[in-house]
């Protein structure tokens, strides 16, 4: 099927099932999203500040879902313990942790220091193409962006299409008061950096501390997204897409 039909019928889904599901409760918009693609579909997560509450509603759908995790090779070392105690916690029994390729790496930054000179090519080689490797296999996938982070996401739609797969964010609607409330509810565990004062969590050189949503990411630059969400145009390499 050529990619121009593809990307018509992925769209057509999603617009349908965003008009279903614009209003629902994220775990609504969980299960329909599992009961519509099952093993198609993943979960990419940062296992960032706000991650549990979308990991335990997946959780509670399928503690068997495919969970997507950019191990960037720069991340935070309090990250990667708190990836693999929230996975634990929750009982997710499939979390794949994506890492860029050794060739990648290789020719564009053999000495780790890319992000020094190009942020936004450091994360098409540790996110962007690790992601659109991983996501091959998969027809649906799910983030846990919101609108209230602002920029781009406040016009965010509940499901969406992204080059050819159909995209959900069960949490677009809420608010972080929304989010913090579920979190306290079921008291998860928040992220070791959250009470250090990082209110968004990527990796260590471009994350500052703050309390002002995702302004500590990139801070001082143009930067608002990694690129996993910045759909390309038909005909280039595919990028089907964090904080996530």
């Amino acid at each position: 099927m050529a990619y121009d039909q593809i990307e018509g019928s992925a769209a057509g889904l999603a617009a349908r099932l965003d008009a279903e599901l614009r209003e629902a409760h994220p775990l609504t918009v969980l299960r329909a999203a599992h009961e519509r693609f099952g093993a198609r579909l993943a979960l990419v997560s940062s296992f960032g500040a706000e991650s549990a509450v979308l990991l335990h509603l997946a959780a509670q759908v399928s503690p068997g879902i495919p969970i997507l995790f950019l191990d960037t090779g720069m991340l935070f070392g309090q990250t990667l313990d708190y990836r693999k105690s929230l996975a634990a916690r929750l009982g997710l029994s499939d979390v794949r942790d994506l890492r860029p390729a050794f060739a990648d790496l290789a020719i564009q930054d053999p000495k780790a220091d890319l992000w020094r000179t190009s942020v936004d090519d450091c994360c098409h080689i540790r996110k962007v193409l690790p992601l659109d490797r991983a996501l091959a296999g998969f027809d649906g996938w799910i983030t846990g962006r919101k609108r209230f982070h602002g920029g781009d996401r406040l016009s965010l739609p509940v499901v969406e299409v992204a080059d050819g797969k159909v995209k959900f964010n069960p949490l677009a609607n809420w608010t972080k008061v929304e989010l913090d409330a579920y979190a306290a509810e079921h008291d998860l565990p928040a992220h070791p950096l959250v009470a250090q004062g990082y209110a968004s969590i990527g990796c260590w050189p471009c994350t500052q501390p703050s309390d002002d949503g995702r302004a500590g990411r990139w801070a001082g630059q143009e930067k608002t997204e990694c690129g996993i969400h910045v759909a390309r145009a038909p005909g280039v390499a595919p990028n089907v897409g964090g904080d996530i």
